[in-house]
Formats: C-alpha cells, sequence, structure tokens
C-alpha cells in the first residue's frame, strides 16, 4: 500500500499549468526546503506548476524533517532496511507521479523530476523504471543509486542532467561522473555541470543550466 505524499504548490492554478517540475527534497529535509526554486524559474518557464512533496517518512535524525529512505551511515539502520525504504518510497514516488499527471491534466513528457541529494537518487532510480518517460530528470548532488542494474532495468530512457559542486563535502563529487558513465552506458542521453567552489548546495551557476536544461526539454 502506497503512502500519500503531501506537497507544496508554486504556479498556475490547478490544471491550468501546460508543465510541471516535480521538486524532490533531500534528507531530513521537507518540501518547503526547496519550493522556493520556483521564484526564479517561474518568470523563465511560464505556464508550468512546481510541486514539492514531503518524502513518506519522518527523518531518523531529524524528526523534523523527512527521508525518502534510511542511510546507514548516518542513521545506524542497516543496508537491508536502506534497501526495502528505497524501495517503498519508490512506490510512493510513483503514485505521486500519477496522481499529479492526473490531476494537472499534463502527460509525462510535459513533467520534470528535479531531485537534491536523496531527491536526486530517488528520481534517478524511478523515472527509468516507469512505462512512460517524462521531459527529463534534473539531479543536484546526487548519486545513481544500484547502477549495474540500470540497463536490465530501464523501460524507458529520459534525459538526464547532473549537477553537481566541486567542494561537495556530504555527496562526494566523483558522484557526478560515476552516474554519467552509467547513465550513458545505459544509453542515457546525459549532460553534466560542475559549479566550482560549491559545496553540497545548488548555486546560481548550477540552477542556470538546469533551466536551460528544462525549457529545451518541455519546448518553452
Amino acid at each position: 500500500m502506497t503512502r500519500t505524499l503531501d506537497a507544496v504548490r508554486k504556479g498556475p492554478e490547478m490544471g491550468k499549468a501546460k508543465h510541471v517540475v516535480i521538486v524532490l527534497h533531500g534528507y531530513g529535509a521537507d518540501g518547503n526546503d526547496l519550493i522556493g526554486l520556483a521564484d526564479p524559474l517561474m518568470p523563465h518557464m511560464p505556464r508550468t506548476a512546481f510541486l514539492a512533496p514531503n518524502a513518506p517518512e519522518r527523518c531518523v535524525n531529524n524528526p523534523m524533517g523527512y527521508q525518502w529512505f534510511p542511510i546507514p551511515w548516518l542513521d545506524g539502520s542497516s543496508e537491508e532496511d536502506a534497501t526495502k525504504g528505497m524501495l517503498a518510497a519508490a512506490e510512493d514516488l510513483n503514485a505521486y507521479i500519477d496522481h499529479v499527471l492526473e490531476t494537472e491534466g499534463v502527460s509525462p513528457e510535459n513533467l520534470i523530476l528535479l531531485g537534491f541529494s536523496q531527491g536526486t537518487m530517488i528520481s534517478l532510480h524511478v523515472a527509468p523504471r516507469r512505462s512512460e518517460a517524462v521531459a527529463g530528470i534534473v539531479g543536484f548532488s546526487g548519486r545513481l543509486l544500484g547502477p549495474e542494474l540500470l540497463e536490465d532495468e530501464a523501460r524507458v530512457k529520459p534525459p538526464v542532467m547532473l549537477i553537481h559542486g566541486d567542494a561537495d563535502d556530504v555527496v562526494p563529487p566523483s558522484s557526478l561522473p560515476e552516474a554519467a558513465n552509467a547513465l550513458t552506458l545505459a544509453g542515457f542521453e546525459t549532460y553534466a555541470h560542475v559549479s566550482e567552489g560549491t559545496a553540497h548546495g545548488i548555486a546560481p551557476d548550477g540552477l542556470s543550466v538546469a533551466l536551460s536544461f528544462m525549457r529545451d526539454k518541455l519546448k518553452i
């Protein structure tokens, strides 16, 4: 049984948007943490709704925030619990995407997944395994989980933009080329950008690159 994801929303009123960007937060945060990204993006992305759901469970290390799945080296969980949690969260996110497509009245080719950190990880797992491709995935400061499974399990291959700070001390910058190589080998159209001097966050240059990618893939 899937869990319902509560979300905050910015943009045109329900049913009036032509495009949708689902923004997926990182470990210990919530939807409010990233919905502010909509403010600088909306002027350049007319008729686009931005939705930022909370992950399905409270974060072990930060009960005020949420997590998509446990992280063993941060919260002492087992690898088994982490994998089980990730697969459960993937089902929840899939159901949420289906709900958004229906309620907003848009098709998958008009939807972007934009993730940060753990939000990137769940995005890169879920989107390739859906039956219909979304317009694209933007992944900030994340990793590709189970890269060895991607080629066999991918049902669709949406384009991917990976963005990472070279001073990230939470998720190693090497995670970007590792993910990009696996995605490229599996046949994904893959782009990458490194934000110089940027730690575990989203820099203006990275957001600008993401905007260009989203406008291109959504044909804005």
